[in-house]
């Protein structure tokens, strides 16, 4: 099953997604702490998020793939958003500098497409950050939040599928090892179960994030090593 642009909607208004968007922002906000003047795409369901560099950002567009369905930006903001082909991006090559995928990648058709259409449109000295569900963390195995849907990663196969797709993986982070509940005492104490989650086992965080450059040597191909002659004198 595929992510659904009106599941997300719905999670992000109540307490528990207000609690899990406020959380992964932390981690973003240390990962890229300022985008001011930069170009920001956002593929998948990425409102609740690109909203953090909305204003200081030059450019910031929110593309959600057709399966997914459509997005706006809430009432009052402005609309920022398109539906798109995940396959085929509508536009140019080298358009921007930050890419953002959240609620994407497991929504995907077809993942490495996905990834080849961001290579392209990502500047060559451009960072993406992938937001996407643990395999290992609760999150991923609850259908009514939009972790839950898709295909969960682990950390090590969003690596080789970076690196698949001419990618290198800088930094990795994760987040939500708050359980995804309802009651309220656990979610005003998220933040000190995010805390104890990340010292004590790491690898069971909700979400995994994974940021990467383009690793542009490796789709170059190998010259060949010009031979020398080597000219040998004759002793009188």
């Amino acid at each position: 099953m595929v992510a659904d642009a009106h599941l997300a909607s719905e999670f992000y208004t109540t307490a528990r997604g207000a609690v899990a968007a406020r959380l992964v922002r932390e981690r973003l906000d240390m990962l890229w702490p300022s985008l001011a003047g930069r170009s920001v795409l956002g593929i998948g369901y990425t409102t609740p998020y690109l909203r953090h560099w909305r204003e200081a950002a030059a450019r910031c567009i929110a593309a959600t793939p057709a399966q997914i369905g459509a997005t706006r930006w809430p009432a009052g903001q402005a609309n920022l958003s398109c539906t798109v082909e995940d396959d085929a991006l509508p536009f140019p090559d080298l358009s921007f500098d930050r890419i953002l995928l959240v609620h994407g990648l497991e929504a995907a058709e077809n993942s490495r497409r996905l990834l080849r259409e961001v290579w392209r449109v990502l500047k060559d000295d451009g960072r993406l950050l992938i937001v996407a569900p643990n395999r290992r963390g609760m999150w991923a195995h609850l259908e009514s939040t939009p972790f839950g849907q898709g295909q969960p990663y682990s950390a090590g196969q969003v690596g080789r599928l970076l690196a698949a797709s001419l990618f290198r993986v800088e930094r990795r982070d994760s987040a939500l090892f708050v359980p995804p509940v309802r009651f309220r005492l656990v979610l005003r104490g998220a933040r000190l179960i995010e805390r104890a989650g990340r010292r004590a086992a790491p690898q069971f965080g909700g979400v995994t994030l994974t940021e990467a450059v383009k690793d542009v040597y490796a789709g170059l191909p190998l010259q060949a090593v010009p031979r020398r002659r080597l000219v040998l004198a004759e002793a009188a």
